[in-house]
């Protein structure tokens, strides 16, 4: 990516967060609509992706977009991008909605039963390794880490990561993939 690209992504991104801060402080509609025509459509991809019928995705974009026009305000762009923001609702309302369509479940079913207790060694082990990784990650380049929390804490696949932050696919997959390899030789340091 050139490095004028670099800097059209950086203003777009400024450019959508101030027009989620109008919103919320003016409610402004102009920002709204820039807002909508920018995202509707990634939106309603990411969720046809994501396994969502195209009536379903529709809805579910407009639910979402309704509640950037309602909830505009609870959005910190020191927390998360807007788009990582708008998308995270996006996730969210389609799990709701799939949590809905589907049938009861049974509650006899052992997948859904607790799992037993964890040992005590192996919670102190299982802490401390979350410790070291948790700190490893934030030494990640800000271009790896990004791309990372959007995949596993998102959940976003890397096709829709490459919409969102306008990245061509093999960036993002290198991008994540220099992440881990710079994780798991720091790990390997560490033991």
């Amino acid at each position: 990516m050139s490095l004028n690209n670099q800097s059209d992504t950086v203003d777009e991104r400024a450019h959508l967060a101030d027009c989620i801060q109008r919103v919320a402080d003016e409610r402004c509609k102009q920002s709204f609509a820039a807002l909508f025509e920018h995202f509707a459509p990634r939106l309603k991809t990411f969720l046809i992706r994501q396994g969502t019928d195209e009536a379903g995705a529709e809805e579910i974009v407009q639910d979402v977009m309704l509640n950037v026009w309602r909830k505009a305000e609870q959005y910190d762009p020191r927390q998360a991008s807007a788009s990582t923001w708008i998308f995270r609702i996006a996730r969210n309302r389609r799990i709701d909605r799939h949590r809905k369509i589907r049938p009861d479940l049974d509650p006899s079913d052992q997948t859904l039963q607790p799992q037993p207790a964890e040992q005590p060694d192996i919670t102190v082990n299982r802490q401390q390794i979350e410790l070291v990784v948790r700190r490893e990650i934030s030494t990640l380049p800000d271009d790896q880490l990004n791309l990372l929390k959007a995949a596993f804490y998102d959940g976003l696949s890397h096709a829709a990561i490459s919409e969102l932050f306008d990245l061509p696919l093999g960036t993002v997959k290198s991008r994540i993939r220099l992440a881990f390899q710079k994780l798991r030789r720091q790990l390997s340091e560490e033991r």
